[in-house]
């Protein structure tokens, strides 16, 4: 199993390939399907993104089958089934590396800085709105958002951001819909 610093390393290298690539540069073979059947998944990297459609983790990072844990919700906020899903894969699959990843343009950012509100969608404006306070500009906003995340993930599961015991590490970034690049953040602080 991967450290969360080698797992991150690898993020890196892996969104290097996909900024010159024009296919998906993942192993998705036939021969990595049946061996991910039959020894299970073995995850480096979990991941928790916005459910935005131009938001690919597994492409982002050129991953393949059985490399990254991915959870996407609208916002990518969190509330107790992400939680027991990163719990899930840090203590079940011994994935390290937990990366809380927003994205520039986000609608559901942009929602709150207009002042949108209704329905379910509701829950996802609040958790963001508690997230940002008066923040005004939408790339700080998504930011701000990530951080938040970033904190409850420690907060919530104990982890702790100078040495945890178990080797878990969770870290913020923000990927640049615009060209690609991803960002990550200095720990505590929007970029």
């Amino acid at each position: 199993m991967l450290s969360a610093e080698e797992a991150k390393k690898k993020l890196i290298e892996g969104n290097q390939k996909y900024l010159n690539a024009k296919a998906g540069a993942g192993d998705v073979s036939k021969e990595l399907r049946r061996k991910t059947a039959e020894q299970g998944q073995h995850p480096y990297a979990i991941v928790i993104t916005c459910s935005d459609s131009r938001v690919i983790p597994e492409s982002i990072f050129s991953a393949g089958i059985g490399e990254l844990f991915v959870i996407r919700v609208a916002g990518n906020v969190l509330d107790n089934h992400q939680l027991g899903s990163i719990e899930y894969a840090t203590e079940h699959l011994g994935t390290k590396l937990i990366v809380m990843l927003g994205h520039t343009r986000c609608g559901a950012v942009s929602a709150v800085l207009a002042g949108h509100s209704g329905g379910f969608i509701d829950y996802i404006l609040k958790d963001i709105a508690l997230a940002i306070g008066d923040e005004k500009d939408d790339f700080k906003a998504s930011c701000l958002n990530v951080q938040h995340g970033v904190e409850r993930i420690r907060h919530e599961l104990e982890i702790h951001p100078i040495e945890d015991e178990k080797g878990l590490e969770v870290i913020g970034a923000i990927y640049h819909i615009e060209d690609g690049t991803v960002e990550f953040l200095p720990d505590g602080e929007e970029a």
